[in-house]
């Protein structure tokens, strides 16, 4: 039994917890950003591509950017010392990665029937069960007190408000007329993401670098989106025949998944920093950045109502305050300390050791792991940079009635959240 004085924060760690707290809002807003834009090159289904070629290949581009950019970033050393302290989470990263791997092609499906500005909102009530399993798995809002139980249980009511609302206009607006099918889908994939984020928080417990995970969690990944691919199409030979025939596009889908990667990338920061409890509310305001990419570049919902209109806009803005609500009611000391005794309980249970698993928590390098880089580092780069300059050189612009000043105006937002983000992090933890 852990005592409580060996989990109760010490007075000088008070200001680095609110740090790390404010980084965490940080990460999850930008998340939300790139996690948005990530979605906008699967609107290429209107373009007679099988939803499983476009999911596969982001998720090929979601391969190469979870091995190079933590090569970039520390070195695949650094990823093998890190791994060496925690083993046991390999497993739980390939079994997360399945799991996106599957909900992933769902919102291919959703979109497909009820478009992307509704499908959004609906796969993004993963954040209630990122609630319930940050409660009951890892003491998230245990001594939080009733104001931040308030705003969390308040901000869930709105959410699931805002998603039934969402739900009632996708019946007027879905463009394959399978307006129920696409929210099933969606719904769907909300759920597998949701427990998708046990593994995340066992993981940033335990103490694992999020690129460490990242990196492992892509083979879960790449292996069931294949084989998902290869049943889906019939084998081999028609799936290539299938690719072959949509290369000038397959770059874009290539970049959507490294867009999602750098997303992701923040989420996980989020939901180390400030828990799942509130980084995964906080990174689904991408449903605002979708309902953006797909009404002011994309133009959907063009001719409608004013009532869908309603309906849409209105249920974006309750599942985004919901989740305001939930991301403000920030973390207690009090709090905290049960996230400590959660992280202990696991040290024990895998043998970690506690110091690496206290040094991470906070945000702090342990001695055993060392950030270097070696020549397999750039070998990862430049293959991974000679595939996507292949794949450009094929790539035609898709026959899309695009609004390119909008583009350009949420490319711009997007990349002031990105160097923001990304300075904050390395002064504060050097992407610890």
């Amino acid at each position: 039994m852990t005592s409580s004085s060996s989990v109760t924060p010490k007075l000088s760690d008070d200001k680095r917890l609110r740090s790390l707290q404010a980084l965490g809002v940080l990460c999850g807003f930008s998340a939300g950003a790139w996690l948005g834009a990530a979605e906008a090159p699967t609107k290429l289904v209107t373009a007679g591509i099988a939803p499983v070629v476009i999911s596969l290949m982001m998720v090929i581009g979601v391969f190469l950017a979870r091995w190079t950019l933590p090569a970039l970033i520390q070195g695949t050393s650094y990823v093998r010392d890190d791994v060496r302290q925690a083993p046991h989470l390999v497993v739980w990263a390939i079994v997360a990665g399945c799991m996106w791997a599957v909900a992933n092609t769902l919102t291919i499906f959703a979109i497909r029937d009820i478009g992307l500005s509704i499908a959004f909102p609906l796969w993004n009530t993963n954040s209630l069960l990122g609630i319930f399993w940050g409660f009951i798995l890892f003491n998230e809002l245990q001594r939080a007190g009733m104001k931040r139980w308030l705003g969390v249980l308040g901000g869930a009511v709105v959410m699931f408000g805002g998603a039934v609302l969402l739900t009632f206009a996708s019946a007027t607006q879905a463009p394959s007329g399978h307006a129920y099918r696409g929210v099933l889908a969606a719904l769907g994939a909300g759920a597998l993401w949701g427990t998708m984020y046990i593994p995340y928080r066992k993981a940033y417990l335990t103490g694992m670098n999020p690129l460490s995970f990242v990196t492992f969690f892509t083979i879960g990944e790449l292996g069931m989106m294949t084989t998902l691919a290869l049943v889906y199409s019939g084998g081999a030979g028609p799936l290539w025949q299938q690719m072959s025939g949509a290369r000038p596009v397959l770059f874009w889908l290539l970049l959507g998944g490294f867009i999602w990667v750098v997303g992701d990338l923040f989420q996980q920061y989020a939901a180390k920093y400030i828990g799942i409890s509130r980084g995964i509310p906080l990174s689904n305001t991408n449903q605002l950045w979708g309902l953006l990419w797909g009404i002011l570049v994309f133009g959907e919902l063009h001719g409608a109502t004013g009532s869908t209109y309603t309906q849409v806009i209105g249920g974006s803005l309750l599942m985004a305050a919901g989740a305001g609500a939930i991301a403000l009611s920030s973390a207690t000391g009090e709090e905290h300390s049960r996230w400590q005794a959660a992280a202990e309980r696991e040290s024990q249970r895998y043998g970690v050791d506690s110091e690496y698993v206290h040094a991470r928590m906070f945000g702090h390098e342990h001695k055993a792991v060392r950030r270097r880089r070696s020549w397999v580092d750039w070998a990862l780069v430049g293959v991974a940079t000679l595939i996507i300059v292949w794949f450009g050189a094929a790539a035609r612009v898709p026959q899309l009635n695009l609004h390119w000043g909008w583009m350009a105006a949420l490319i711009i937002a997007m990349g002031v959240l990105l160097i923001g983000c990304s300075v904050a992090l390395w002064r504060l933890t050097r992407f610890s």
